[in-house]
């Protein structure tokens, strides 16, 4: 039977699995559970995610959730995959592990956050918290500039020093490409510093071609349509102040 891939393409770690089994070449189904549609809450999902989150998958009998797992487990059951995206060096993978596990409660952390309280909440209905937004920034150029001192130092292009990309490298780039739907000045002053991540994210794009780019276009029209929304709630906000201006006439 086909592997069923159940994602949002507005997810980052869904975006990860579809770029990894498009990367790789298998055969794969995928299954949109639209998040704005509150699907990942429906009873059938949750047959297939008890924790109603994406992506989970379902390979045959076989169900998993969680992205690290999932991508361990295409890595592992898919006999095409190459080496070096989850090398069979127990040291290698034990590395890649630790980026993987600093990735739930650093970056992934940090990023989501930030864009939540930035651009996203208002268009779900909820308010923002600058104060959160402002802890979250902290974090995520926290969490930047100990990748590029930690993971990225050396000759390599890749995370660890590798030369070709791992499960770990499109798993934290996917993160960090949700920054995209940030206008231009938070997301400049955000990555504009760091400069090794900048190519370590173009290096990851060509590597991965053409799926990379087709993956995120989704983001793309999402940063356009958020933009359109707050230009309409400036305008909402500022016409009853103009209405209230006393007349000089």
């Amino acid at each position: 039977m086909k592997l069923k891939v159940y994602a949002d393409r507005m997810s980052q770690p869904s975006r990860a699995v579809i770029i990894f089994c498009k990367v790789n070449g298998i055969d794969f189904e995928e299954i949109k559970v639209d998040l704005s549609k509150r699907q990942h809450l429906s009873a059938e999902f949750k047959e297939i995610n008890p924790m109603e989150k994406v992506p989970a998958i379902v390979d045959g009998r076989f169900k998993l959730f969680e992205s690290h797992a999932i991508l361990i487990y295409l890595a592992c059951a898919f006999p095409r995959v190459a080496d070096h995206w989850y090398p069979a060096d127990v040291s290698r993978r034990a590395k890649i592990h630790s980026v993987l596990d600093w990735h739930h409660s650093n970056l992934r952390q940090a990023a989501a956050s930030f864009v939540f309280n930035t651009v996203l909440a208002p268009a779900l209905g909820f308010p923002l918290n600058p104060q959160a937004a402002s802890q979250a920034e902290k974090l995520l150029s926290s969490s930047l500039s100990k990748i590029e001192s930690i993971w990225l130092k050396g000759n390599g292009r890749f995370l660890l020093g590798g030369f070709q990309p791992s499960i770990a490298d499109l798993s934290l780039i996917c993160e960090i490409m949700q920054l995209e739907v940030l206008d231009e000045k938070d997301h400049s002053r955000i990555l504009g510093p760091h400069k090794k991540v900048q190519q370590w994210i173009e290096d990851t794009r060509n590597a991965t071609r053409p799926h990379f780019d087709e993956v995120h276009t989704i983001l793309y029209k999402a940063k356009s349509k958020l933009a359109v929304q707050r230009s309409v709630r400036a305008n909402s906000e500022t016409e009853p102040s103009i209405r209230k201006l006393p007349s000089k006439m």
